[in-house]
């Protein structure tokens, strides 16, 4: 690093905390103090800036780290992450948006108890809230410290500090609306950044013939899993049945019913202009194969025909995770260095920032405004912030824990193993819950409880067969090591059963509280073929499949 790339860094933290004070103060009403304004940015934001920030928060270490290691272990068909959540997207744009919007809720949790009860609100709020700070955050603050430890010589945790000090702030001031904004500078600069890095490391090994060259001499037939998005079904960690049919719950949990990421089309004007802002988050999630898988691929051929120890750790192993660090230390010239360690750096705090912001959103409105009901606009904020830092603080303190769980890599599977445990069940209760209006509180508590139970049981199992007290190759043993998709297939299954079947015990809700949360014929809707929109989702739906064959046994993985 020379004195260009630290300036360079330093006017991009200037420029962040600059855009966060702007924006605040610009928008500032009368009553600053608004809980709207603080957590749904005053809900006028437009279509731009809400896929610019869908984009960007998504963006966190399972990409700038664990996406490339997996582009460098071989392991391309985790990009089907990535193309899975442009189909998702369109689900949450044309289907879940309307819902939303139309409630008039500020999070999930309490989208699920207008539509069964406070009990299944409580439930949800409880689990994202320790799903965040056990993965989301202390992951995220882990890879920015291994940044600046890898690529500044920042030693680890003043690094971690460094990470949540800087976001924290502009979390804590701005709310929702700093987050936003701030998101969007830091989309352009990681977009940026990271063709720099393939290009310069194309560059340096022959342009792309020369990474398949290189690649296909050394793994021979096997070369494919570097090229290629599918594997066969007993594939035990990306078979393709997993990813058509167990990814997808996934998906639908994560983009169309948590929080970290709806709250985002929650600040919309209007329906309208947050589904334009899923079709451009859609469009967006295009490119982490390009910025994140490819990388990681250039960096493992470079590792065998420039630099053997390219892609070892401070330990001197071989290590995945290491790719794009050491790819942006080792090829980029001065300038694009400290340009590219911001943008990864913009990645971390933007998804960092808006973790921050959903889990202060969760706490304060699902927990102390049910608690504490005559609290004040004022005290709503002022608790909001009060929570941020406590999660700063929490997140710090799983750190020690993500570095023994993750140990040797593979970040970017385990953290989508771990949420092929949580959401089947929270994916059945809303999915099932829009359309139909049969089921009822009793059935999603049943089926809230079945999937904690069930997914619960599986991480011990897991845990059990890694320490050797599974041997015997019965049924528990299979359980503990069908693979995760799979087995979000099937829990997500077992919970619908049990949301249907029990909810025929009970009462149907009444047409009032059905309202605006469950289906409705609209008798005055618009044709489609007269949006835009509908010929821009097309035109979406053909590129996801244009990718599917260009990197398939019949593309250039042929």
């Amino acid at each position: 690093m020379e004195l260009f790339d630290w300036i360079i860094i330093i006017v991009y933290f200037l420029g962040i905390f600059f855009t966060a004070y702007y924006v605040t103060q610009k928008d500032k009403k009368k009553d600053s103090n608004a809980s709207e304004d603080y957590f749904l940015a005053g809900k006028n934001l437009g279509w731009f800036v809400i896929g610019a920030s869908l984009f960007a928060s998504n963006i966190g270490s399972e990409h700038l780290v664990g996406l490339a290691g997996s582009g460098a272990r071989g392991d391309f068909a985790a990009g089907q992450f990535e193309l899975l959540a442009t189909l998702i997207l369109i689900l949450l744009g044309w289907i879940f948006v309307p819902f939303y919007i139309k409630s008039g809720v500020f999070t999930m949790p309490e989208f699920l108890e207008k539509r069964y009860s406070g009990a299944a609100r409580t439930y949800l709020s409880a689990v994202s809230i320790f799903a965040y700070v056990a993965t989301k955050i202390s992951v995220t603050i882990f890879a920015g410290a291994l940044v600046f430890e890898v690529m500044l010589g920042v030693p680890f945790w003043a690094g971690a500090a460094i990470v949540v000090v800087a976001t924290g702030i502009y979390t804590i001031y701005g709310g929702l609306r700093a987050v936003i904004y701030t998101d969007m500078i830091q989309m352009f600069i990681l977009v940026f950044g990271s063709l720099a890095v393939s290009y310069f490391g194309l560059s340096a090994i022959g342009g792309w013939s020369g990474v398949t060259e290189t690649i296909t001499a050394t793994h021979g037939a096997e070369s494919s899993k570097f090229f290629n998005l599918w594997r066969p079904m007993d594939d035990p960690d990306f078979p393709w049945t997993g990813v058509l049919f167990g990814a997808p719950i996934l998906g639908i949990w994560y983009w169309c019913t948590d929080q970290f990421i709806v709250q985002r089309v929650l600040s919309a004007k209007n329906v309208s202009e947050a589904r334009k802002g899923t079709i451009f988050g859609g469009f967006m999630k295009l490119l982490p194969i390009f910025l994140f898988v490819i990388p990681g691929v250039i960096a493992y051929a470079l590792s065998l025909k420039v630099d053997p120890t390219l892609l070892n750790n401070a330990a001197g192993e071989m290590d995945g995770d290491t790719a794009l660090p050491s790819l942006v230390m080792n090829f980029l010239p001065t300038g694009f260095k400290g340009l590219v360690v911001a943008g990864l750096l913009a990645a971390l705090m933007s998804s960092l920032s808006s973790v921050f912001n959903s889990c202060s959103t969760l706490f304060t409105l699902d927990f102390y405004k049910k608690w504490y009901p005559e609290s004040t606009e004022e005290q709503l904020v002022k608790i909001g912030r009060i929570a941020t830092v406590i999660l700063v603080i929490s997140g710090l303190m799983w750190i020690p824990l993500m570095k023994m769980l993750t140990e040797g890599g593979g970040i970017y599977k385990y953290l989508q193993s771990i949420q092929a445990y949580i959401s089947p069940p929270i994916a059945a209760v809303f999915l099932l819950g829009l359309f139909m209006k049969r089921i009822n509180s009793k059935g999603a508590i049943a089926s809230l409880m079945v999937g904690l139970f069930v997914g619960t049981f599986r991480v011990v199992m897991e845990a059990v067969n890694a320490s050797g007290g599974l041997t015997d190759g019965g049924i528990l043993q299979y359980f503990a090591t069908v693979n995760f998709l799979h087995f979000a297939l099937f829990l997500f299954l077992l919970c619908s059963i049990v949301l249907i079947l029990v909810s025929y015990t009970a009462p149907q809700h009444s047409a009032e509280k059905l309202k605006n949360v469950t289906y409705e014929k609209n008798a005055e809707a618009k044709p489609l073929f007269g949006n835009p929109d509908f010929w821009l989702t097309v035109g979406l739906i053909i590129l996801v499949f244009v990718l599917w064959i260009v990197f398939s046994p019949y593309g250039i993985a042929g």
